[in-house]
């Protein structure tokens, strides 16, 4: 998949989960990456969250952190 695509997935995904209450979206989102994306497809996203010069929201950038922990 493009890493366009997977970006603007993950944008997607934390958008819906920034408009919940709570401290926890960062978790949330990632945890819906963790349950719903395909191996290959959570790789290429934490390699494009690794790139330092990739811009993404900060949910986005956390949920990665979160990911590959």
């Amino acid at each position: 998949m493009s890493p366009e695509k997977l970006l603007y997935m993950a944008k997607q995904i934390a958008t819906f989960f920034a408009s919940q209450p709570g401290a926890d979206q960062a978790d949330c989102v990632a945890q819906h990456i963790r349950d719903f994306w395909e191996p290959r497809m959570r790789e290429q996203f934490l390699a494009l969250a690794a790139d330092p010069k990739q811009e993404m929201p900060e949910l986005v950038r956390s949920a990665a952190a979160k990911l590959a922990a």
